[in-house]
This record gives C-alpha cells, structure tokens and sequence, in this order.
C-alpha cells in the first residue's frame, strides 16, 4: 500500500511541469487572440510545441507575424524541444516559422508544416474566422491619354466589398463600385454598378501545392469559372510553377441593369517564378493566350520593400506589338485595424496600385484578375522569405 501511493505521488509531481507547461501554452494563445489574431490554436507533443495564427490585425503581415513571435518569446519558449508557428490564411495553412533554443539562426521560416498543427486545430480554435463580416472599400483610379488638347482623362471609384468567409478556405465577395469623379469615360462608367461578385475556394495540396477555384463575376466585364494552381518546388523553395485555365463569357453592367453573351473564350497560362531573398526580387516568365485567342510571353521582375512592391514587365503576343510598362503596389493606412467580435469590421483595402502601359495597347493582351485584392504585392505576403527579412 505505501509503495502504491509512492509510485502515485511520484507520477503526479512528474506530471506537474507538463500541467505548468500547458498553462503557459494555452495563456499565450489567449493573450494571441486577444490581440486580435484568428484562429488561434496550439498543440504540444515530445517533439515540438505548436501554434496556429492567422494575422488579421496587421496589414503588414512580416509585421504582425513578428508582433505575435515576440510575445512567444517574451512567454517562454521550450528549452528541450523545438517552437513551430503555422500561419494561416482564410483557415488555409501557408507557412511556417521554427524555433529552437541555443540556435544563433533566430526563426527559420519555410513551407513546410511539420505534422503536429493538424492536432492543435482539431483541438479547437480561438477567435474563429467564419462568419465575420468585412466590408473592404477600395479605391480605383483610371487614366488613359488619349487626347491631344488634355494630360489624362480620369475615372476615380469607391467600390465597397462585402467579404465573408464561410468555410475553411471559401470567401465570398460581392462589390458595389461608386463613382466619384468621371471625366471622359463614358455614361455607363459614372453609373453606379455592381462590381465582383465571386465565390472563392482555396486549398492546400500536399507536395506544397495551392489552389484556388473562383467563379463567378470578374473584372473587365467577364462572368465564368477559373483555376489556379501553384506549386513551390520541395528541393529549393526559391523556385515554383504555376498555371491558370480561365473560361469566361461577356457581361456589362449599365447603371443595374446587366446584359451577358454567352459565347465562351478561354485564358491560360503556364510559367516559372524565382525569388532572390537578398534583395526581395521576384522574376516571372510564363506562356500565355489571352482573351482574344492570341499566344503570347510575358517577363516580369518585382522588388518586394516592406510598405510597397515596385515591378517592370514586358509581353509579346502572335500578331500583336511588343508592349510593357511598370506596376506599383502601395500599402494604405490604418495598418492595424482590429475586429471587434462579429461586428462587420470597415477598413480601406489593403493596399492600392497602378498598372502603366507603355505601348497604349488597348485591344491585345486581355486577361481579367478573379478578386479585388488580388496583386503583385498580396501574392507575396506569405512568402517566407519576405516574412524573414521583415523580422530582422
């Protein structure tokens, strides 16, 4: 009987550290969502100690991603084994960030995930995602030079969005466009219109492959289904490829009154992307047919700084002129904005840009992008490269 309750006293006082642990772990994960991060969760095994966030609270995700590594450390992190933290998107893993003590590396950032995060979601979330309405407003402006007697005519939109996730990886939006100031665009452009009007689906596939599946009403007046897909090569991860099928028809929106085609054109394309960590530059080429069924290659080089993306690309289509220009992508304040409860939380979009054509070529090299915040510089937010240099 003595040596019964021996054995009993013995395990429980080997039991009180791993109880000690626990508690740290689950009150950092409080003190995550109560900043503002969602679907926040954590799992600790013998191997490492896990934790689960998605930054809803920062537009400058190298930014709010470093804020929630900086209370992990101000915490405690586990001396025998190593700290892992998955980021997510729309519930959606992305990457992710390890750590280990008496490592002179700091956090190593990488795609890959490990295999504990699953537990820690299945566990349950903090500050879940679903359901949580925003109503993103962006702001558009056009210029086009086309008359000798004035510099740029000029269209210059609010358009609102309503956007809300309802599953783990689906977003719907749907985007009313207000005119603000229209000179020489037309009646129908200074009509208020509908604008997107999409259901997006994304998964993660093993092998590190993302897709995204999107349907629904697009930008320059095309309605229809599109495919992308991506995959980061496993043996460097500077590399990746990536293709898009796209099938689409014609709409047009003339005040709330729509008018549609069916006649169906189809937009692919397929190329490879590399990305140079010491200077944040990305380099594109891919192979691409466009809406009006013309082949073509496009050449694009970005450089990725903390607040804006600047790129130069260059096209060339069969029977068309070579053409080109310059993109800027700048980021908006406010850079925090958190959400408060199921409140439908209104911001600015997070960022804005301008796209210059050089040749003025109005008529070739067509295509149409899938989402309003879809750009050169929310492509890259996740890269983990990008996300490293912004925690130095």
């Amino acid at each position: 009987m003595i040596r019964l309750l021996y054995r009993t006293l013995c395990s429980l006082l080997l039991m009180v550290p791993a109880i000690v642990k626990g508690q740290e772990a689950q009150k950092t994960a409080d003190m995550l969502a109560g900043m503002g991060f969602e679907n926040v969760a954590w799992h600790e095994s013998d191997k490492e100690l896990v934790y689960v966030i998605e930054n809803t609270a920062y537009k400058q995700n190298g930014k709010g991603i470093g804020i929630a590594l900086d209370l992990l450390q101000k915490n405690g992190l586990p001396d025998d084994k190593l700290c892992r933290v998955v980021v997510m998107d729309n519930n959606v893993p992305q990457m992710s960030l390890t750590y280990r003590k008496g490592s002179d590396a700091g956090w190593n950032a990488g795609y890959g995930l490990g295999k504990e995060w699953r537990k820690a979601v299945k566990s349950g979330v903090k500050n879940s995602s679903l359901f949580k309405v925003d109503v993103v407003i962006y702001p558009e402006i056009s210029l086009k030079n086309l008359i000798i007697t004035q510099i740029y005519q000029v269209l210059f939109n609010l358009s609102p969005a309503i956007e809300v996730s309802l599953w783990k990886g689906m977003k719907l939006t749907a985007q009313m466009v207000i005119p603000v100031y229209n000179d020489g665009y037309g009646d129908r452009a200074g009509k208020v219109h509908p604008g997107f009007i999409t259901a997006r689906q994304s998964v993660r596939l093993p092998y590190n492959i993302w897709g995204n599946l999107t349907m629904g009403m697009f930008n320059n007046d095309r309605y229809g289904a599109d495919l992308e897909l991506k995959h980061v090569c496993l043996w460097d991860e500077r590399f990746s490829v990536e293709g898009r099928v796209g099938m689409t028809a014609t709409y047009r929106w003339d005040g709330f009154e729509c008018g549609y085609s069916t006649k169906r054109r189809y937009i692919w394309s397929i190329g490879g992307s590399f990305y140079w960590p010491r200077y944040n530059v990305q380099l594109t080429a891919k192979a691409e047919q466009y809406l009006l069924g013309e082949k073509g290659l496009r050449f694009d080089a970005i450089r990725h700084f903390r607040n804006a993306s600047i790129g130069f690309y260059a096209m060339k289509a069969q029977g068309a002129r070579a053409n080109g220009g310059f993109r800027i992508q700048v980021l908006l304040p406010p850079y925090k904005y958190v959400r408060r409860g199921y409140i439908p939380r209104v911001n600015v979009s997070k960022n804005m840009g301008i796209a210059y054509n050089a040749g003025n070529e109005r008529f070739y090299y067509q295509t149409y992008r899938t989402n309003p915040g879809d750009n050169m510089m929310q492509a890259n937010v996740f890269n983990p490269y990008y996300i490293k240099s912004q925690l130095r």
